[in-house]
């Protein structure tokens, strides 16, 4: 079996297909990123005509204040060891924006430890859409299931969010302790634990983010089951379907929910219960009519 060299000099076992490959994919992105960059962008003199463009391996390594031998190992995709502290320090050299440095670190098999933290900032025309689709139930949340805005008609199935904390005001705190949402939301025991699920795969990347980390302790110690399912490790991917709600003075509400996605995936998602039948419909017209003499 080919052995590799680690960066103290042992060899070391040939890691398997997969791993190689991404190494190679991770030489080719430092390559493509180093030969857009010109030396005067980055404040280094111009010594005339260079045989490649962009910048010399000599020169990242510089810039990234490491070993010019370990630089270009890391470039041919080399199985060294590579700290996240040092790919920090070669994404500032490489003038990286946040969804290059995101890749590099994903690349490198690498932790961020100062991921970019998803904007939670919800637009205008956001908003407008949200009071258009009124009596829909409608909100915007992020992939942490954090309840980011929402019209009137949401809060008939969730209860008042303006009257909860702001670290309250998220889906998965309000399923697993004594809420309104909770109380409403008839298939509880079937749609926690597909939250968890989902809630799990969402935080695959995140895990280093102190949000995140706050929010899972929170639940673990406030719902014991929230833990027991936790334990599980089941994971699944966002998707639709259907909820059902039992409304005070209302009756039963039958929804089909609907993720629209705001940006790019994984990230803020505008979700919307749109009724099943005419029952839910005649409800819900109920609930704005007392909504508008209240």
């Amino acid at each position: 079996m080919a052995t590799t060299v680690s960066s103290a000099g042992r060899p070391a076992q040939a890691a398997p297909a997969p791993a190689a490959a991404r190494r190679q994919e991770l030489a080719a992105f430092l390559r493509s990123r180093r030969e857009r960059i010109s030396p005067e962008q980055v404040g280094l003199p111009d010594t005339g005509r260079r045989r490649t463009p962009g910048l010399r391996r000599e020169e990242v390594a510089h810039l990234a204040t490491v070993g010019v031998t370990w630089y270009t190992w890391l470039e041919q995709g080399r199985d060294i060891q590579v700290s996240s502290q040092v790919l920090q320090s070669v994404a500032r050299a490489l003038l990286l924006d946040p969804t290059e440095r995101a890749h590099l670190f994903v690349l490198a098999g690498a932790e961020d430890p100062a991921p970019v933290v998803e904007c939670a900032t919800v637009t205008p025309a956001a908003r407008a859409l949200l009071a258009q689709l009124e009596p829909v139930p409608a909100a915007v949340l992020n992939s942490r299931y954090d309840i980011l805005a929402y019209n009137r008609a949401y809060t008939w199935i969730t209860g008042d969010l303006d009257a909860l904390p702001f670290e309250d005001r998220n889906l998965m705190w309000l399923a697993f302790t004594d809420s309104a949402f909770r109380r409403s939301l008839v298939d509880i025991e079937e749609a926690g634990p597909a939250m968890v699920a989902r809630f799990r795969t969402a935080m695959a990347d995140h895990g280093a983010e102190p949000t995140w980390k706050t929010l899972l302790n929170r639940l673990r110690k406030a719902s014991p089951q929230f833990e027991e399912v936790w334990r599980q490790h089941e994971v699944a991917g966002l998707g639709n379907g259907l909820k059902r709600f039992l409304v005070p003075d209302v009756g039963l509400l039958r929804f089909e929910y609907t993720n629209l996605w705001l940006g790019p995936r994984p990230g803020p998602r505008l979700v919307a219960y749109t009724p099943q039948d005419e029952e839910t419909r005649a409800g819900l017209e109920l609930l704005a009519a007392r909504s508008r003499t209240a």
